[in-house]
């Protein structure tokens, strides 16, 4: 991490911030909270809101949204990735409807987390993330 930040600090010197400086500083905000309920989830999105005026896509838009679930609220960031999903540029991307699917679990409507799971384990080929999925389907309150 001391090497990560050293090279983020040095590229920040030139105040032009491209694509990679910025997810390479969404991923330490990561990296650097000291527990996952400590992250810093105001600035990660700050950075997702600077990342999506310069890359503007469907995929950071994404992650931007589940950045505002875990800085505001599950319901907020439900909103605007189903907004995102609305859009039809992630209709067939497996991780906008497990994104989805996690939000609904935490709001405790399994029906509905139910069928995003489902909706993203048929889209994934990867073992690890069916069984992932499959172990989060088992999960959920029948």
């Amino acid at each position: 991490m001391a090497e990560a930040n050293a090279l983020i600090a040095r590229a920040t010197a030139h105040r032009r911030a491209g694509s990679y400086l910025l997810q390479a500083m969404i991923a330490a905000a990561h990296a650097e909270a000291p527990s996952f309920e400590r992250t810093d989830w105001r600035q990660i999105v700050l950075l997702y809101d600077v990342l999506r005026r310069i890359e503007p896509s469907s995929v950071v838009a994404l992650n931007r949204a589940a950045a505002v679930a875990m800085r505001d609220d599950p319901e907020v960031g439900l909103a605007e990735i189903d907004a995102v999903i609305a859009t039809g540029d992630l209709r067939d991307y497996p991780y906008a409807h497990a994104a989805r699917a996690d939000l609904l679990r935490r709001l405790g409507r399994a029906t509905a987390a139910r069928a995003s799971y489902e909706r993203a384990l048929s889209l994934t080929r990867q073992p690890a993330e069916q069984r992932f999925f499959r172990r989060r389907l088992e999960q959920l309150p029948k």
